[in-house]
């Protein structure tokens, strides 16, 4: 419509188009009359003198007021098209209202009172809904309610991806998507300074909330639980209820809000569409597996002139370094003093960048997940001052000591008046943003202070702490019950603890008198207690403080295990 209007009033004002008005039917009149007197008497001449002036009069008189008349109507037609699209983005945003129960480090064995928490959602092709992980994250009951409806539709978490918070949800009514449009992903990265618009449902009123922001930056590096990604810097207004929401540019959907920086003015962040288009792909086959990194291995600029002459590097080489290796595969093909100068065929420059586009540098990890083949990715390595091409392994599981593990509620074991849990990532990070807790880790000499940074020194070690204090109990006697609290145990009857598994193994084979616990902190004492007697108590203990399970479900066939052997003996 646009385009077959405003060329037809660009006419009108040019004056090469003219509206069947009167003043057409005047002008044809007037050649009439002129044709009719092939030598018009002079009083003719007058008169036809005086109707043209007074016609030229009425022209000038229509187009000046359809002048006005066009000014005001041109920018409406010109964003006709805005209005429609903006609607349909407000329609395709939906609210998310979950009810979460939080895992209770201190009772692993239950949950943590409801919370109702409310987010933002996007619908998308494929007749799902999108919002981000950290919304939905320990929600027992999710709902998502359409724009300007008062309908609240359950759903059920279909997949999801916590390292780049992004969640897929499917509707148990699906008639949602005949009655709402979806939005269309971007195909590509928004430009630095444009025009970003936010529409989600934060605190501080009920409707669909809109704010508009520019693009800040673009950056690729650590996200959430020590997974990396893509991430798009916005100053738009966000609070509270925006997560999940659709961020809009040239019509499209740029990306998601994910969070903002609390403690800065207007500095939010997008997880880019880029970063959804891959995790869509990863969910096509019906399984989320995640996505490639470089794992073990510690890296570091090389621009200082010493270091550069030790690698036997000349000026115009440039790369990244390899400082240590701690991957615990024996074959890794990497070395310390090793320079990374390609992934792939893409030049990785002296602070570890790879140019993306004239305008943009993002760190060469941004690669690693896109170019990998087969667990591996090629790269150009410098090694004793020659360049040699290796395929390197990239693994999805990371191989951090204390990682992130999923959204799942503590594994735990209940052992007389002693609750065993696996060391959980998302509570030992909040317990590092506490200054108190530090200094008590610090002072005791606690492997959650030294060892927070490691890789695993084997396959599947765990640190397996207790996080509690004793159960009141009469074999407790004399022992400082509270002191255990946040102890990680090192040895069952001397022998190294391994992971949960290997502690409960230990504890259903034991067949000595005694039992005797050691803890990895100065502080705590070692505990023994009497094998019959600490069986015995499990049981007293359980129905005293209403315990059902003394296991989580995953460790019940570990214990379970070893029954027969135990009613026989």
């Amino acid at each position: 419509m646009t385009k077959m209007l405003v060329p037809a009033l660009c006419r009108i004002l040019t004056g090469s188009y003219c509206p069947p008005l009167r003043v057409r039917k005047i002008n044809i009149m007037r050649s009439e009359m002129m044709n009719a007197f092939y030598r018009p008497s002079p009083l003719l001449k007058s008169m036809t003198g005086r109707c043209s002036k007074d016609i030229n009069i009425s022209i000038n008189r229509i187009r000046s007021r359809m002048l006005i008349f066009i000014l005001f109507l041109i920018p409406m037609i010109l964003n006709a098209g805005n209005v429609f699209a903006e609607d349909a983005v407000s329609r395709a945003v939906v609210k998310v209202l979950t009810t979460k129960r939080s895992p209770d480090l201190s009772k692993p064995w239950t949950k943590q009172a409801p919370q109702e928490v409310s987010g933002s959602g996007v619908i998308i092709d494929g007749r799902q809904i999108l919002t981000n992980s950290h919304v939905i994250a320990y929600a027992d009951q999710i709902y998502i309610q359409p724009y300007q409806s008062t309908e609240k539709i359950s759903c059920k978490v279909i997949f999801q991806a916590p390292g780049v918070d992004l969640a897929l949800l499917k509707p148990d009514d699906d008639s949602i998507f005949s009655q709402y449009p979806s939005l269309t992903l971007a195909d590509y990265l928004p430009d630095i300074k444009s025009t970003i618009n936010v529409y989600g449902y934060p605190i501080g009123g009920k409707e669909l909330s809109v704010t508009e922001g520019i693009v800040s930056r673009i950056e690729y590096g650590k996200l959430f639980y020590d997974a990396s990604g893509l991430i798009i810097q916005i100053d738009a207004a966000l609070n509270a209820g925006n997560s999940g929401g659709a961020a809009v540019s040239n019509g499209k959907m740029a990306g998601i809000v994910c969070s903002k920086l609390v403690t800065a003015e207007n500095i939010g962040y997008l997880i880019p569409a880029e970063e959804i288009n891959i995790f869509l792909k990863d969910c096509a086959d019906g399984r989320y597996d995640g996505q490639y990194t470089l794992q073990g291995v510690n890296l570091q600029t090389a621009e200082n002139d010493a270091l550069r002459k030790r690698l036997g590097i000349v000026k115009e080489t440039t790369g990244i370094m390899v400082n240590s290796v701690t991957n615990i595969d024996q074959n890794f093909p990497l070395k310390p003093f090793d320079l990374i100068t390609h992934i792939g065929s893409n030049a990785i420059d002296n602070e570890g960048n790879v140019r993306i586009n004239e305008n943009l540098r993002l760190s060469a990890g941004y690669l690693i997940p896109r170019t990998a083949k087969d667990g591996k990715v090629e790269m150009t390595v410098v090694r004793g001052g020659k360049a040699q091409k290796m395929n390197v392994p990239v693994s999805i599981e990371s191989q951090n000591l204390i990682r992130f593990k999923g959204f799942k509620y503590p594994r735990y074991f209940i052992y007389g008046p002693l609750v065993f849990c696996e060391v959980p990532y998302i509570e030992m990070k909040q317990l590092y943003n506490q200054e108190n807790a530090l200094l008590f880790f610090a002072a005791t000499g606690s492997p959650i202070i030294s060892r927070m940074n490691d890789t695993v020194a084997f396959e599947g070690e765990e640190l397996v702490g207790v996080f509690s204090p004793m159960f009141s109990h009469r074999i407790t006697k004399g022992y400082n019950t509270k002191a255990t609290g946040m102890g990680i145990v090192s040895h069952v009857n001397d022998v190294p603890v391994k992971n949960l598994v290997h502690l409960v193994e230990m504890l259903r084979d034991n067949k000595d008198q005694f039992v005797v616990f050691r803890f990895s902190n100065s502080q705590s004492e070692r505990i023994v207690f009497d094998r019959q007697e600490i069986e015995a108590a499990t049981e007293e203990i359980l129905s005293e403080n209403g315990i059902r399970k003394q296991y989580s479900d995953d460790l019940k066939a570990v214990w379970e295990k070893g029954a027969d052997n135990k009613m026989i003996e």
